[in-house]
């Protein structure tokens, strides 16, 4: 498995990510995540990776997908065999002015969860 990348504030859905929220301040993120099997099989899930901030919140994905979110979109359930692939995006309601530390994937297996560092963010020039 691994996170391709991490975009925050770029996105302009029909659906604001404060409506989603259910507070104000917030905006949309999006992970890219591929994960591939080598051997046997493997049920996969969006439900499965979070975002981990710095005071230890975590934030799970939203729960509904829209017509607007990036495409393709990761699977809420799938299964994987050996050889191939499932690639796709996750979409997330988080606080605008904070950027988390970490893309955590959280499924009982394995049982230390793998975890990627959100690069910074870029200045706008």
């Amino acid at each position: 498995m691994t996170v391709l990348r991490y975009e925050q504030g770029k996105f302009d859905f029909r659906r604001s990510a404060d409506e989603e929220s259910g507070a104000t301040g917030y905006t949309w993120a999006a992970v890219e995540i591929k994960a591939c099997l080598k051997n046997g099989f493997a049920v996969v899930t969006r439900n499965s990776w979070v975002l981990a901030y710095a005071d230890g919140e975590r934030i799970k994905p939203v729960g509904v997908t829209y017509d607007d979110f990036p495409r393709p979109e990761y699977p809420r359930m799938a299964t994987v065999k050996a050889g191939t692939c499932v690639r796709g995006t996750t979409v997330f309601a988080v606080p605008a002015k904070r950027r988390p530390l970490r893309v955590l994937y959280t499924s009982k297996t394995p049982e230390t969860p793998a975890e990627w560092t959100v690069p910074k963010a870029r200045p706008v020039t």
